[in-house]
């Protein structure tokens, strides 16, 4: 019988966490990982704030909340078998206002759905015994939401991948995709001088999900609009302020959460991330600036839509990327101990948006299956905190699947 080979494209914490469950469950499959990067984890895992999220947000039943209730679990097993960093500081989801509050009664009531373990809405008084330096009029706790390192656990299952005896190529920028005469599918480099032939093909190209899915035939919706979600660093003297994670109340019109106050893996306390379009698909400072691409969202009719629904939250968020005392002044209302004297500009990153043509942000998962090819069209937070639980989930798809379809 001759070897099957089922390739993957996209070496970011979704890409890597699917090859290595396709190796795992399929032994003697030759699985090559193709990224046009030179390393792995490079774009919004490599720019991951580390958070490894309870399930407090997700509708539930959606594939968000039942991923993400199952995807904690393999990672907090698999880092504690790894010897890789995984704390469950807690988090504090406040309200800081009293048209806040009922927002809060319903997160709280969502997070008992989906069974969020120890999760429980406590009183003003009981903020301070969680969180010493915060402020508000009540709070969820989820006590074991926890942080952790994505770009090393990215790494470890790409040594996982090629332990099975399948293969990471960097460097290869995806060109074209072909089915060929007997069935298989054909992925060439940009230039052309790379050919892999693949029996199955799995597309896990985050930032670039609708172009390369584009090139195996697929539609062009979703589409991706990239936001910039720029951070703050807490000084490090007033980085003991805050323990773990202090959050807002989402506002459930819109699809980011907010600025709020995160403790990594090293100790060090970060603010953000705000949320501002992107001039580049890998725009992370302000003047990475694509024509191209910039051309490409103003012909789409979905982003004029959304500008007309939020446009008072965009401006809202552009000043406070240009201001460090604008992006401080909501944060402040949570942490008042910590101000824009109290912080620095630290890195930013890039979200893969999904977006309708009708305006509409796309919230869940999205998973287009093209005969032989299983494309991942949209991957939003919770994706790395469910990176393994995606990656049984696609795995059962593809191995299940006749490679015609």
């Amino acid at each position: 019988m001759s070897e099957e080979t089922i390739g993957v494209v996209g070496a970011g914490i979704v890409g890597l966490a699917t090859a290595r469950e396709i190796a795992v469950r399929r032994p003697g499959t030759r699985v090559v990982v193709l990224d046009k990067e030179r390393e792995v984890a490079v774009h919004q895992t490599g720019h991951n704030s580390g958070v490894v999220h309870a399930g407090i947000y997700y509708r539930p039943g959606s594939l968000k909340a039942t991923l993400c209730t199952r995807g904690v679990a393999l990672l907090r097993e698999y880092c504690r078998d790894r010897g890789l960093p995984y704390d469950e500081c807690g988090k504090l989801v406040v309200a800081v206002t009293p048209d806040e509050v009922p927002r809060l009664e319903a997160l709280h009531a969502n997070a008992l759905r989906n069974r969020v373990p120890g999760v429980r809405r406590i009183a003003r008084e009981e903020i301070r015994e969680v969180e010493p330096h915060a402020a508000g009029l009540a709070a969820v706790h989820s006590p074991h939401t926890a942080i952790t390192d994505y770009t090393a656990i990215a790494r470890s299952f790409a040594r996982d991948v090629e332990a099975a005896g399948g293969e990471i190529r960097l460097g290869f920028p995806v060109g074209r995709i072909r089915r060929a005469a007997d069935g298989s599918v054909e992925v060439i480099s940009r230039d052309g001088k790379s050919l892999i032939h693949a029996d199955r093909l799995v597309l896990c190209a985050g930032l670039q999900s609708d172009r390369v899915a584009r090139l195996a035939g697929d539609g062009a919706d979703p589409r991706i609009v990239p936001f910039r979600g720029e951070y703050m660093t807490v000084r490090p003297e007033k980085a003991g302020l805050v323990r773990g994670l202090v959050y807002p109340v989402p506002d459930p019109r819109y699809p980011f959460l907010g600025v709020h106050f995160t403790r990594r893996v090293d100790g060090s306390v970060e603010v953000g991330p705000n949320a501002v379009l992107a001039f580049a698909r890998e725009g992370y400072r302000l003047t990475d600036v694509d024509p191209r691409e910039l051309a490409r969202v103003a012909a789409f009719p979905g982003v004029w839509r959304l500008a007309r629904q939020h446009w008072r939250t965009g401006a809202r968020e552009m000043r406070g990327s240009l201001s460090v005392s604008a992006y401080m002044k909501a944060a402040e209302a949570y942490v008042p101990g910590i101000g824009a004297r109290d912080v620095t500009r630290a890195g930013a990153g890039v979200r893969a948006q999904a977006l309708g043509r009708d305006g509409s942000l796309v919230d869940d998962f999205v998973v287009h299956h093209l005969g032989p090819v299983t494309a991942v069209r949209n991957a939003p937070s919770p994706a790395a905190t469910s990176s393994m639980a995606i990656a049984e989930h696609i795995a059962e798809a593809v191995l299940e699947r006749s490679p015609s379809g």
